[in-house]
């Protein structure tokens, strides 16, 4: 979340970026700054009765030393005054803190200067774009047409199990998913990324820290019973390793990598565009996480961006690389790069990555600082990127390889696989 401070002495700018997000921040921050003031002056008038109340302390045993016990015990009835005013004092301001993180929690990111503007995914950029988008055979298949066929994904099945949004991988399907996720963590592994494997449930508090809640859309699975959330992304998890630390400045950067599945609600998305592996409720995915220096996170930003590259190179997908814009920007990010791999078969794109900079954001919620030279904490960035969600991609290698005769199968794959084509 933002500083209060910052606020304060950047307001102007800051106001004019959230506005690419089309957030009216004025009135926030006017509520914001003006329960920060009642907050600073309660402060003040808390420090003065404590400090007073102490003075009084050491005269009372004074008084009781030299034996006027008279005079120390009408002392002592005014330390109870104090006491109980600095009791009401105290409480005031856990009130105003309160209001104040609740109020700070509803306002986004402020964008990085090279956000472009615009209201809406219509309006992101592309920066970039490479492969060839491969001609099919007149009998080319979706990708939900593509595993019935070969009975490598059953929809029906998951919905009968759970629902809707639950597919049941068989076969070479779930031999083709496992082979993926495996290469993934591979190629992380050797850009540097230590492996962990974490949690699939958090509590509260990791929620906040990363900004999944709020749940301002109803996204999150909730465990009512127990108070703890299915997880998302494992950005969450992996981000909150080092919730509340202060890390030692000669142990950055640091490069987790980790896979997990991923739950989303994603309420209120029905229809035609959503179907088969285009959207579900349960999915795998591959996560970076980097925590940086300040100074140094948009670089580490480029880095992803080309590191996600490599993996689809190697995959031999057609894709693009888009800029998104104040509009379509998440919550949480100061920078994204979506990655979109384009569906022959749909011929549409879909998005299967994406690469952000949450800079101080995340950072400033989950308490995460280094030491600096001069023995100072200050806050890190902390960047993720999805490398790779595996639903999309393996629409993308159903559709893209496909042939009369079956789907072949990127050389890249087939030592993990086992197999050169589904058939």
């Amino acid at each position: 979340m933002l500083d209060i401070k910052n606020i304060r002495t950047h307001r102007d700018r800051y106001e004019k970026a959230l506005a690419k997000r089309a957030f009216d921040a004025k009135s926030l921050f006017d509520k914001l700054l003006e329960l920060d003031n009642k907050r600073r002056s309660t402060q003040v008038e808390l420090d003065e009765i404590l400090a007073k109340s102490n003075s009084i302390s050491k005269q009372i045993g004074l008084l009781f030393k030299n034996k006027q016990t008279q005079e120390a015990n009408e002392l002592k009835k005014e330390t109870g005054k104090l006491k109980e005013k600095s009791k009401s004092l105290s409480e005031q301001k856990d009130t105003l803190e309160s209001e104040i993180e609740q109020l700070l929690y509803q306002i986004p990111n402020v964008p990085h200067d090279s956000v472009p503007n615009g209201q809406s995914e219509e309006d992101n950029v592309e920066v970039y774009a490479e492969g060839d988008i491969p001609k099919l055979h007149n009998e080319a298949l979706p990708h939900w047409e593509i595993a019935k066929k070969y009975d490598i994904i059953d929809f029906e099945l998951g919905n009968k199990i759970t629902g809707a949004g639950f597919p049941v991988y068989k076969n070479k399907g779930a031999k083709l998913q496992r082979a993926l996720i495996q290469y993934f963590l591979d190629k992380n592994i050797a850009g540097g990324y230590q492996e962990v494997q974490v949690p699939l449930v958090i509590n509260e508090a990791s929620g906040y820290g990363t900004g999944q809640l709020p749940d301002k859309e109803g996204q999150m699975y909730y465990v009512g019973e127990d108070n703890l959330y299915l997880i998302p992304t494992a950005e969450v998890p992996i981000t909150n390793i080092y919730r509340g630390d202060i890390i030692n400045e000669s142990d950055l950067p640091i490069k987790l990598t980790g896979y997990t599945p991923c739950f989303r609600r994603e309420a209120g998305d029905y229809g035609a565009h959503v179907r088969g592996l285009n959207r579900l409720h349960q999915f795998d995915k591959v996560e970076i996480v980097n925590f940086v220096k300040p100074e140094l996170s948009y670089k580490v930003l480029d880095q992803m961006v080309e590191h996600v590259k490599d993996i689809l190179k190697e995959l031999h997908l057609p894709y693009r690389i888009l800029k998104l814009c104040g509009g379509d920007l998440g919550f949480t990010s100061a920078l994204t790069y979506d990655f979109e791999v384009y569906s022959t078969a749909q011929k549409k794109w879909l998005e299967i990555s994406s690469v952000s900079n949450f800079e101080t954001y995340q950072a400033n919620r989950l308490k995460i600082r280094y030491k600096d030279k001069a023995n100072k904490n200050k806050l890190i960035h902390t960047l993720n990127g999805s490398s790779l969600a595996l639903p999309r991609v393996i629409a993308g290698l159903l559709e893209n390889f496909q042939t009369k005769d079956g789907i072949e199968i990127p050389d890249v794959l087939k030592p993990y696989t086992g197999f050169d084509r589904i058939d």
